[in-house]
């Protein structure tokens, strides 16, 4: 395993989460406060970083913070460090803790705050609430000599080709016979100059996603011994991979009651508002992390019984309740699910990568409300 630095970390996450996928214009990602330009060997996860939750960083020797919510969500019109926010920002700077956000892209990514929850809530079946972005799909097919086709097909699986739904590493094979004349100047790995040549190849087709594309080419360059690899490289008219907010699935049919409290269990919180009949039976759950009033609509066109989601305006759930949409609202804080989702991902991507980091999930609670 290697030493790394923040800006690897980043690249290793956005790899998973990117920016180009966010769905809320202008949302202030990325990195927040300090650099990425130094060591990290400990990141701390956090939903929010407030003064506790720097404490603990610093307690851990954590050089880095991920967090879901912006630190800075708007523009700041000065630093002082005789108020709250500035004396946040002070102290991260004078202890060397880089801070990064991840907010909607989060949302959205497979995997992300919304997988976590559906997941929590063990929900099936389960499919995207609202689409935000379509990520265009390629067929990547390359031509390569028998006994060098696994390690190609390894080195492209390797690069996120061949991912398909819940499966990855999925190819096509077929057999046939290359045949080329290697001319003055070219160093051919098989064959003579300037004598044609045939070689038993096999056809390696694979699908890669937009994101996945270069890092898929630059694997079949590395790794096919060819000097002058044939590929064939062309976009698909199939439906595109598609990722955006919330999700829906089912659960074994109980009244609305059931749920209420299967919610409070499964996310551990307090307590829930409701709206609804209580003894109404459901079997139909949609789920968005946060404030989803905008999405109510999007639930109930979607089939939804139940709509889990947080921050529900008084006016909102009138509206929702005159739909027949039932309502389950956990609070704001239920996204904290990420901490220990976010840290298992980024560990299990960093060991892909052969990158020594730690993911520590903040214990800390950054809930404001008390329940009495």
């Amino acid at each position: 395993m290697k030493k790394t630095n923040g800006q690897e970390i980043i690249q290793i996450f956005e790899s998973w989460s990117p920016k180009k996928i966010a769905a809320m214009e202008g949302d202030p990602i990325g990195l927040a406060i300090g650099t990425l330009n130094k060591p990290v060997s400990k990141v701390l996860v956090t939903l929010d970083v407030n003064e506790n939750v720097v404490d603990e960083a610093i307690a851990n020797q954590c050089q880095l913070i991920i967090a879901h919510h912006p630190p800075i969500f708007r523009k700041l019109a000065n630093l002082r460090t005789d108020n709250p926010k500035g004396q946040l920002l002070e102290k991260c700077i004078k202890n060397d803790i880089a801070v990064y956000a991840a907010h909607t892209n989060l949302d959205v990514a497979e995997g992300g705050v919304n997988d976590l929850l559906a997941e929590a809530l063990q929900l099936q079946n389960c499919e995207v609430l609202v689409p935000t972005f379509t990520e265009k799909m390629y067929k990547l097919a390359v031509f390569v000599p028998e006994n060098h086709a696994e390690p190609l097909r390894q080195a492209l699986a390797g690069a996120g080709a061949g991912r398909i739904g819940d499966y990855d590493s999925c190819s096509y094979t077929i057999s046939g016979e290359g045949r080329f004349r290697a001319l003055d100047g070219a160093t051919p790995f098989t064959g003579e100059v300037g004598k044609l040549h045939t070689e038993p190849e096999v056809k390696i087709e694979v699908v890669v996603s937009e994101s996945n594309k270069n890092k898929a080419l630059r694997a079949m360059f590395n790794h096919h011994p060819y000097e002058e690899p044939a590929y064939d490289l062309f976009a698909l008219e199939t439906p595109a991979n598609e990722m955006g907010l919330g999700r829906i699935g089912t659960i074994n049919p109980m009244t609305l009651h059931q749920f209420a409290e299967h919610v409070k269990n499964t996310l551990n919180v307090p307590a829930v508002r409701v709206v609804g009949d209580l003894s109404a039976q459901v079997r139909k759950i949609a789920v968005l992390g946060g404030d989803g009033n905008k999405y109510i609509y999007a639930a109930k066109r979607a089939g939804a019984d139940v709509f889990v989601t947080g921050d529900m305006y008084f006016h909102v759930a009138q509206d929702a309740e005159s739909m027949g949409l039932h309502i389950v609202d956990p609070g704001h804080h239920v996204e904290s699910v990420m901490k220990a989702g976010v840290a298992k991902k980024m560990t299990l991507l960093c060991e892909q990568h052969k990158v020594d980091c730690t993911f520590i999930p903040s214990k800390i609670s950054t809930e404001p409300f008390q329940f009495i």
